[in-house]
């Protein structure tokens, strides 16, 4: 779908909040591969190099914005869930909610899960070039991903401590060992799960399961840790 300059500044004024700058910017981050166009130098023009750019730039705004509002997690987490908001999926999601595919310039009707993801990589390419990082963030978080995205819900299903403990002593070369034996107790089953790291016991914890044991030791590990 080929825009208007006019329609362009319209639709990123009331959907992402702020005025273009740079119109042809914009016109590249909507044109996909299939609709390549050659530049008036000989070059082949797309949204390609901008997706590239905006991968990166939005890893780092989100990267940023997970270290201040979680001050106290470790980094396995904070990196679960920066892959949680900037998979495909999500991406992808946050592009159709937003009406990106349907501008976006296509030669022919191109089916893919992908396509709408990448368009707003591409997008946010285009606006830390037009507008700069601080400009950037300030749209990314506060008109996109605060406004679509619940970032405590992402939180509360990602907080898998055994996980990220895993993640991190693989990371760093540590031999992790947990273990559980059975407590006894009259009202109710009982667990007691422990950690050992480097042949250290670093944690246990009880829990009504294996499992709950296991992630509060996996979580009094990350505090050890951290000390």
């Amino acid at each position: 779908m080929n825009l208007t300059d006019k329609q362009i500044r319209s639709y990123f004024k009331n959907i992402f909040g702020f005025r273009v700058r740079h119109v042809n910017l914009f016109r590249k981050a909507l044109l996909h591969k299939s609709a390549t166009e050659v530049s008036p130098i000989g070059g082949r023009e797309n949204n390609e190099r901008l997706e590239f750019l905006g991968d990166a730039v939005l890893g780092l705004i989100i990267a940023d914005f997970l270290c201040h509002k979680y001050p106290s997690e470790p980094e396995g987490v904070l990196t679960q869930m920066r892959s949680k908001l900037v998979n495909r999926q999500r991406l992808s999601e946050l592009a159709l909610k937003l009406g990106l595919h349907d501008i976006t310039t296509m030669a022919g009707h191109i089916s893919s899960k992908t396509l709408p993801g990448n368009t707003f990589e591409a997008v946010v390419g285009a606006i830390y070039r037009d507008q700069g990082y601080k400009k950037t963030a300030h749209i990314v978080l506060d008109n996109i991903f605060l406004v679509h995205v619940d970032i405590d819900a992402v939180y509360a299903e990602n907080t898998d401590y055994k996980s990220s403990l895993l993640i991190w002593a693989q990371r760093h070369k540590h031999k992790l060992t947990f273990t559980h034996v059975s407590e006894p107790d009259k009202e109710r089953d009982l667990f007691r799960a422990y950690i050992d790291l480097d042949d250290q016991r670093i944690s246990e914890a009880v829990g009504s399961s294996v499992k709950s044991a296991e992630q509060r030791a996996a979580e009094l590990a990350f505090a050890v840790l951290k000390q």
